[in-house]
């Protein structure tokens, strides 16, 4: 299986660039305490830093908003999913524990300020791509169990005709999700070359050395840009 960002993407996004980290063999089932303390202490950090900032002006929010802004989407109604988990957090909402993997997922994202996603593999019948969606794509909101039809030329990530995240980096779908039985997940941190980039790496090497030493599982790390628009996920 492969990661593949199609040429249309980076015509429209030149800089933008994905960090990527595959973990396998992970067990999802037995809870990590130091996981918990991870995102709590994220969590904290990002209150005590940006408790009197505005999200929306935030330097490292900014290029995400602008991104959507030339993608055709508003991000004042579909904020880009770093956006909203740090609005959420800022505004004392609770960040409940989902399971180890989207906790660790959640503190280096909020850590780092940057969107981290998490697929699992097994779910995926196809390569997974960022590319403009066509017609017979669907996607499936989380918590739903009908498919929703998508028009084509939104920007998604995708697996065949299976709509993974719409949007982007808005909202991910339940094709896809991580549950405790995942045990072959893909991480993508999406990002600027021209932006954040050296955060896309460090966040990406902290996440990789965190899956290996706390699940003790095979972890393979790659970069994806305009220069390198492919990676195998095997």
């Amino acid at each position: 299986m492969r990661f593949t960002v199609e040429e249309s993407v980076f015509n429209k996004l030149e800089d933008v660039c994905f960090g990527v980290v595959v973990a396998r063999g992970i067990d999802n089932v037995t809870k990590i305490n130091k996981i918990n303390e991870m995102l709590e202490n994220s969590i904290k950090e990002i209150n005590e830093k940006m408790r009197n900032e505005k999200i929306k002006e935030h330097p490292k929010i900014i290029p995400y908003r602008n991104a959507f802004a030339r993608l055709g989407f508003n991000p004042n109604k579909f904020a880009p999913s770093v956006e909203a988990l740090i609005t959420r957090i800022l505004k004392g909402g609770q960040m409940p524990s989902i399971n180890n993997i989207v906790d660790l997922a959640n503190a280096i994202s909020i850590k780092y300020i940057l969107p981290i996603g998490a697929h699992d593999i097994a779910l995926a019948k196809d390569n997974i791509a960022v590319r403009f969606a066509v017609n017979g794509d669907t996607f499936i909101p989380f918590g739903a169990a009908e498919a929703e039809s998508l028009e084509p030329g939104e920007l998604v990530y995708a697996s065949g005709s299976d709509i993974k995240t719409r949007r982007w980096i808005w909202r991910q779908s339940e094709q896809g999700k991580i549950t405790e039985k995942s045990s072959h997940i893909f991480f993508p941190i999406d990002g600027f070359i021209s932006e954040n980039c050296d955060a896309v790496i460090l966040a990406r090497d902290e996440l990789a050395e965190a899956l290996r030493d706390l699940f003790n599982c095979d972890v393979k790390v790659g970069f994806v840009d305009r220069h390198n628009q492919s990676m195998s996920l095997d």
